[in-house]
């Protein structure tokens, strides 16, 4: 880990040559400072609580490539799969850390869907008003992020617009012999009264080693509703962290919906801020893993205003060698009365060699409150297979069957039927079946 940080802080003022007038701005002091931070702090340990369960040796131990050449000319046809649709959607996409403007579709004249350096570059007021309010660049790894940011994505819908079709923000890393390190950050701002729905995936086309530090910042103002999917299902040499903060306000909405079938490691740290009465924030995981993948949901829910909900269910199902952490937590501030809020993780482990670490925590400073949390750590049911198997259906088929049945109340929280079929089909390939029907 120690040769990693020297990598990058001896690259950061080569990264400073390439910004040139964005060494001015006041994002470029916010580097600076964010800079200082990983200097001091260097990478988290398990000593470190909040790493406790989550070891990151194994993906820092390479001596990542910091700087790419620019976009390679990446053929639509072999990025085309990864699409929800071709023409039903926004998108916004990313090859090798640059924008793809012949991958993309973007244009609409009611609402900004382009790329976090025309923000820097354009939008100066935006840009001021909510960078770095939310991400706290006192966390090493945000501060990573922080201070070599140049690109990724930046939605914003104005009061009172619905956005009339999904978003979805790919990134794609493309062959390379050495391993790689991309650090997108991203911006969102939904206005008040207004609606959108983001779908966000990170895929590696390349053998070699592939490590994403990502950082959104995600704004929801009085009224406004986001439906917010990640899809990660990324092949066994790429790592992704991905830390993501939404600060809602009155009568705001967050539906988070997190799908985790594949990739060496990934770490979701969600955190949600409730900063005003009425609030509401969803929070839905699914993780099915095989091999030696690993898979750590971290997140965090701040009770500030009173009268607000949120509701936390992460399912999990871990098979051959793989491993799991779930790490919940729900604070509840003193003056947060009226709050509900319910936090539940439920796992399937199939093999001996399986491992799931969970540990959902409440923290109530408050004394009129309902909250509750919970989990279950278990096998498949026998008696349900031997149900199954009794009335002709195969071991292979009635085992995938009742592993979909356990997914499915994650899988039903999905509201766009392109989606849902794409993570069954997914489902369907892990377990190597082919039902011959759509469930």
């Amino acid at each position: 880990m120690e040769l990693l940080k020297d990598t990058l802080l001896s690259s950061f003022i080569v990264f400073e040559n390439q910004l040139n007038g964005q060494k001015k701005s006041e994002f470029h002091k916010l580097r600076q400072k964010a800079l200082e931070v990983f200097e001091q702090r260097g990478f988290p340990t398990k000593r470190e609580e909040d790493w406790k369960y989550t070891n990151l040796k194994p993906i820092t131990k390479y001596d990542y490539r910091v700087f790419h050449p620019k976009e390679k000319n990446l053929d639509l046809n072999v990025v085309r799969k990864y699409f929800l649709s071709e023409t039903d959607t926004y998108r916004i996409v990313f090859v090798d850390g640059y924008y793809a403007s012949w991958l993309s579709h973007t244009t609409h004249h009611q609402y900004d869907i382009c790329t976090f350096s025309a923000l820097l570059n354009r939008f100066d007021e935006i840009a001021h008003e909510y960078i770095g309010k939310l991400i706290n660049y006192g966390d090493s790894i945000t501060a990573l992020n922080t201070a070599f940011a140049r690109e990724g994505a930046f939605v914003f819908v104005p009061d009172n617009k619905v956005v009339d079709k999904p978003i979805e923000i790919l990134y794609f890393s493309t062959e390379c012999t050495q391993p790689v390190l991309h650090q997108p950050r991203s911006l969102l701002v939904l206005g008040k009264n207004s609606r959108a729905t983001v779908i966000e995936s990170h895929y590696s086309l390349s053998g070699a080693p592939v490590l994403t530090n990502a950082a959104t910042e995600i704004f929801l103002h009085t009224g406004a509703i986001l439906d917010h999917y990640k899809l990660q299902n990324d092949n066994n040499e790429a790592a992704l962290i991905d830390n993501t903060a939404y600060q809602l306000e009155s009568y705001a909405v967050l539906n988070l919906t997190t799908v985790s079938l594949g990739g060496k490691f990934v770490r979701n740290n969600p955190t949600v801020r409730l900063i005003d009465p009425m609030a509401e924030a969803h929070l839905w995981g699914l993780t099915m893993l095989k091999g030696d993948e690993f898979v750590d949901h971290h997140t965090a829910i701040h009770h500030i205003a009173p009268h607000c909900q949120s509701n936390e269910l992460y399912k999990g199902i871990y098979d051959g060698k793989s491993s799991g952490v779930f790490n919940g937590k729900v604070y509840v501030a003193p003056h947060a009365q009226k709050t509900n809020a319910f936090q539940q993780n439920n796992n399937i482990v199939l093999s001996e060699k399986a491992t799931i670490d969970t540990k959902p925590q409440l923290e109530i400073f408050a004394n009129d409150v309902k909250c509750s949390h919970g989990c279950t750590v278990g096998q498949m049911d026998t008696e349900a297979l031997f149900y199954l198997r009794q009335r002709g259906i195969a071991e292979s088929k009635a085992k995938a069957l009742l592993l979909l049945a356990f997914a499915g109340e994650i899988i039903d929280k999905v509201q766009l039927p392109e989606l849902k079929s794409k993570i069954r089909l997914i489902l369907n390939q892990k377990n190597n079946i082919d039902f011959g029907f759509e469930l």
